[in-house]
This record gives structure tokens, sequence and C-alpha cells, in this order.
């Protein structure tokens, strides 16, 4: 296996050796998508809101200035942040002031570990390490409401609604076979509002055992999927599937409400 580094961690070599959190998630979400990604075929590309969090991010890994270098888009023509950048300063500034929030995001910086979970093998990169204490990893959210899973048929939190309890189940596994401690996850997590909310959430190790059981066992078939054996399932509801989609049949319209439930 390729050694994991900080300079090819998001490598094309290393994303067909090595599974990751964002990997898995993708394969769940849609099998054909995640393996165009794979290819170089497709990409979600980037947006506002998810520079917005790279900037944060970046203010805590201690590589803001870099980050602003790379990203001349995030400055008007003046040379000041725009609107969304400038909000990002102004959740920094919040957090700072926060010793407890400071104190969990002042672990070692963008940790690697590899691993294997259900024989496949598995890469991190955590945000946050402490030794032998714990693994706090950093969210910016729009807020903390409830969000709606239409699948589920329910609202959940977000943690559960955005796949974190998959990320600290995959992370706590990783960081246990590589020390022999199993550590607790915390989420470390901001809110866009305008007076911006934040706090540190545990997530429960029963969230974490159940969904280490579901990487273990979906785990296997992705991998499968990566060596070109097997047949990839397509969502119809991504981009990629909307993007290279052929009609093949005349649908009824009562399949329209029962599109997603079909899907579950």
């Amino acid at each position: 296996m390729m050694d994991i580094t900080k300079d090819n961690y998001y490598s094309q070599a290393a994303a067909l050796e090595y599974m990751s959190c964002s990997q898995y998630k993708a394969f769940c979400a849609c099998e054909e998508q995640a393996l165009a990604e794979i290819a170089g075929d497709w990409s979600r590309g980037s947006s506002t809101a998810l520079l917005t969090g790279s900037y944060i991010d970046a203010y805590f890994e201690g590589t803001l200035e870099e980050f602003r270098a790379a990203h001349p888009e995030i400055f008007k023509r003046g040379g000041e942040l725009k609107a969304d950048y400038a909000q990002a300063e102004n959740i920094i500034k919040r957090l700072e002031r926060d010793p407890k929030f400071m104190r969990y995001m002042s672990g070692e910086k963008q940790v690697i570990m590899t691993g294997e979970i259900g024989g496949v093998p598995y890469k991190i990169k955590m945000d946050s390490y402490h030794e032998g204490k714990a693994i706090a990893d950093l969210k910016i959210m729009r807020d903390f409401a409830p969000i709606w899973n239409e699948r589920a048929r329910r609202r959940q939190s977000f943690v559960r609604y955005w796949g974190y309890d998959t990320q600290g189940a995959i992370y706590q596994e990783i960081v246990r076979q590589n020390t022999g401690e199993r550590l607790p996850f915390y989420i470390a997590a901001a809110t866009k509002e305008r007076y911006t909310d934040y706090d540190i959430f545990g997530v429960p190790q029963e969230w974490l055992d159940e969904r280490l059981e579901e990487v273990r066992r979906l785990s296997p078939h992705f991998a499968e999927l990566k060596r070109g054996e097997g047949e990839p399932k397509r969502c119809g509801r991504c981009g990629w599937c909307r993007e290279t989609k052929t009609i093949t049949y005349i649908k009824d319209a009562r399949e329209l409400e029962d599109f997603y439930a079909d899907n579950d």
C-alpha cells in the first residue's frame, strides 16, 4: 500500500487504494457517481458554502494565509473580503472568545492515520487529535435545527443527517487500530447565523458502534465496485445521474409520489 501523506492524501492514487469517510458516504449516496469521482470523470465542484467552511478550517489549521493566497475569488476588487468570508472572520472571532471551544480545537492538526475496516484499507485525516484523550472535528453549519430526511421520513439532528456519526465511527476505529485506544469523538460546531451559535457535541458511543457495523458491512461491496467487479447502482437524484440520464420509458406521473420511497 502507498504511504499516505499530506501531499498525496487527496490524490487519485490514494482514492483508488484507500477508502475514506467522504468516499464511503459518496458510495452510500450514489455508487455510480462515487466511481465517476474516483475516475476523475465527475466533480461536485466548489461553492461559497464549502469555501466558507474551508476558510474557518484553514484558520484552525494555521494555514489561513495560504488559503487566502490560493483563493483570490473570496476578495472584492478593492481587496476586502466578500460578505460570506467576512462572516467567516466574525465566526472565528466569536469562537476565539470561548476557552473550551478553543481547547477542543487545540489538538494536533490534520493527523493522518491508515487502517482497515471490513478488510478494506481506510485513510483518515483528523482536525484536532488529542493523543490518548479525544478526537475533535470542526463543522460549520447553517444552524443547529433538525433536518428533514426524505429517505428516513423524519427529522434528524445535523450529526446524523450529514453522517458525522459515520465519520466518528471510522476515525475512532482507525485510531484504535493505530494506538490501542478507543477515544471519544466530538464535533466542535458553529453556525452561520447572524449571531453565531456554537457548541461541543459528544457523539454517543452507541451511535458510533451502530455506524461502524454498517461500515464493516458495506465497505467490501464498495471496494469490489472500485475494482470493477459488479454493476454500480444509480441513485437517480444526484448531479451525475441527471447529467448522464437518458429516457428509457415514459413514466406514469404517479411515480413522482413514489420516487423517494422506491429509492430508500
